[in-house]
């Protein structure tokens, strides 16, 4: 494969306009915050080019650089893995209450942390998840629009391709993002409207049927997920509080709704690997009992897995739950992306920890308790693992316990 041309890529260009006018759906005026790989550099000011020609406030781009992550978990005192930016999450959090629109470019080395002190990385997670909390809050609560892409990074490319040269590698992984993304369509802006208005009619039906829970069944998994009171399912395009409709995750294929964190129960496994802190977590095995996981096991990465569990209260409930079809485009691909944009997007799955409080109805107007009290879940984390298989079936269960087909060997019934 030929190396990428950065400057002169049409596919990278159509990636960074879509961005803006169908993922965060930039308003004339209004500021935009982007926070990217340093590797990501190009699509960034791509991004800035079609904000500021969006009519743009302006465009302030956040950079990490992997060697200065690693330098420190090389080199720093014990007691720097107590602290974290404080400042920086308060600003953004600033940022947000002032209508300031989210951009966030995924693309680093998913196993960048592999090799160092598990201890050490859970602890500096922990404390970033704990003083983050208000910007997840905003999110989650989606008082302003916000938009995920990814950027093809050369060390992710190389975990997904190994056999492959590096350039070949970026290629092919720049290829993968560029066709799930639907870029690579004559008009990309239309592809989104035709593929939003396809999950629309699932989020309608699903709503219409308002289930009270849904039941889980094939090899490995007997579970029964109960929904949240007056949940709503979503998927593709949606609503923020400041009024702009825009499409959070770019690409996606899920509709999801928040799960009642009393009400789940019965043993689930995992159908494709979690890549979580440098770890490839593998076959997690899990029970639930009234809402909480009481039994869990891994045949890779268990001690992370545990670990992350006992984040806090909320880390053994679930905050989602999603369906995605087995013959997702994302599925067909058979790649493990070792990322949660595109795994996720390949298989139905359950995410523990934070709930979305914009699933449920007027959720954006409702006190914490009044979320709490729906059954909505609490928790300084929330991450995704798939379930989903060409074997999954699911039903729908009304009060009455009557049972609708959702789900039939991995399709939609």
């Amino acid at each position: 494969m030929a190396k990428i041309n950065w400057d002169e890529s049409a596919n990278l260009d159509k990636l960074a306009e879509l961005s803006i006018k169908t993922g965060v759906a930039l308003q004339p005026g209004q500021d935009l915050l982007i926070s990217a790989p340093l590797e990501a550099a190009p699509l960034v000011r791509r991004l800035a080019i079609h904000a500021y020609k969006a009519g743009a406030g302006i465009v302030t781009p956040l950079y990490t650089d992997p060697e200065v992550i690693l330098a420190r978990y090389k080199n720093a005192s014990e007691s720097s893995f107590e602290k974290t930016t404080e400042w920086l999450f308060d600003g953004m959090a600033a940022a947000f209450d002032n209508n300031t629109a989210r951009l966030a470019i995924v693309g680093e080395d998913p196993m960048l942390l592999s090799e160092q002190d598990s201890e050490k990385v859970s602890r500096a997670n922990k404390v970033a998840s704990k003083a983050s909390s208000p910007i997840r809050e905003r999110i989650t609560r989606f008082d302003v629009n916000w938009n995920i892409i990814a950027w093809p990074g050369i060390l992710w490319a190389k975990r997904i391709f190994p056999q492959m040269s590096d350039d070949d590698a970026q290629t092919a992984l720049a290829n993968a993002i560029f066709k799930a993304s639907r870029v690579t369509d004559s008009n990309p802006m239309e592809a989104w409207k035709i593929h939003n208005s396809n999950l629309r009619q699932r989020t309608s039906w699903l709503n219409q049927r308002d289930f009270s829970a849904l039941h889980f069944y094939g090899e490995g998994t007997d579970l029964i997920v109960g929904l949240a009171d007056e949940h709503e399912w979503m998927g593709g395009a949606s609503l923020a509080r400041n009024g702009v409709m825009c499409n959070p995750n770019i690409p996606s294929e899920e509709v999801f709704t928040t799960p009642h964190n009393l009400k789940v129960n019965g043993y689930v496994r995992s159908t494709k690997p979690l890549s979580y802190q440098g770890t490839l977590i593998e076959d997690i095995a899990v029970t639930f009992k009234d809402g909480v996981i009481i039994e869990a096991s891994a045949a890779k990465g268990e001690e992370v897995f545990i670990k992350l569990l006992d984040t806090d209260e909320g880390a053994r409930r679930l905050g989602e739950v999603a369906l995605v079809p087995h013959g997702s485009p994302i599925s067909q691909t058979n790649l493990l992306f070792y990322n949660t944009l595109f795994d996720e997007n390949a298989a139905c799955h359950i995410a523990l920890g934070q709930c979305y409080s914009k699933c449920l109805k007027n959720g954006g107007e409702l006190s914490n308790e009044e979320i709490l009290k729906r059954g909505g879940n609490s928790s300084m984390i929330h991450v995704d693992w798939m379930i989903g298989s060409n074997s999954m079936n699911i039903d729908g269960l009304n009060e009455s316990r009557n049972i609708t087909p959702v789900f039939r060997n991995g399709e939609w019934a």
